[in-house]
């Protein structure tokens, strides 16, 4: 697989175009990390009511354990005071539902902070860079055949030089038609370097 051009102005610009695709992915996945953790900072007031309610239902059952044993109004008291322990278990409860909605909120806040340049990436630079490395190997692979395959490249060359190319070129065609040696390199050659290669 031909993953690099050969000549080294495009290399360069390859090999810097792929440290600018790692680094952004790199810095999505940081940025999201962080906006996950600022975001889960959100919870500390449910935490809060947890920590209220967990007391307030720990206190009303224990006050109501202790009233319990009363004679006369004890059972009634304990009722009552039974009554204040749900209110803590509400708090409880309340507290739990804040922290998932934040710890839901958190998580796709860091999803779509990666996920957007991740996805631009992925429809942009590397179908780019699919297609390069496929044209590169075919490229690659007609010019180790030899003469055959510069036969091919020359003529591909033929077919893809621009008209006005072509026009201002006019020999290259009846160089190629008579298998002239030099024209069959030289048109090549420009296939080649269209894909960043050498002959």
């Amino acid at each position: 697989m031909q993953f690099y051009a050969e000549r080294p102005i495009r290399r360069t610009a390859q090999l810097v175009s792929d440290l600018l695709a790692l680094l952004l992915v790199i810095f999505a996945v940081w940025l999201g990390t962080s906006v996950y953790d600022e975001v889960m900072k959100l919870r500390a007031p449910g935490d809060g009511l947890v920590d209220a309610g967990t007391g307030l239902r720990g206190t009303f059952d224990s006050a109501a354990d202790s009233a319990g044993g009363l004679p006369l109004i004890g059972d009634a008291l304990a009722k009552a005071l039974h009554g204040g322990s749900d209110v803590g278990t509400k708090l409880v409860d309340s507290g739990r539902w804040q922290i998932e909605a934040v710890a839901n909120l958190a998580w796709w806040m860091a999803a779509i902070v990666i996920a957007l340049p991740v996805l631009t990436l992925v429809a942009t630079w590397l179908p780019m860079r699919w297609h390069y490395t496929r044209r590169a190997t075919a490229a690659a692979r007609l010019r180790a055949l030899g003469d055959e395959g510069l036969d091919l490249l020359a003529l591909r060359a033929l077919v893809t030089q621009p008209l006005r190319r072509l026009a201002s070129d006019g020999e290259v065609a009846t160089g190629w038609r008579e298998r002239d040696r030099a024209i069959i390199e030289k048109l090549a050659g420009r296939e080649l370097a269209s894909h960043g290669l050498v002959t």
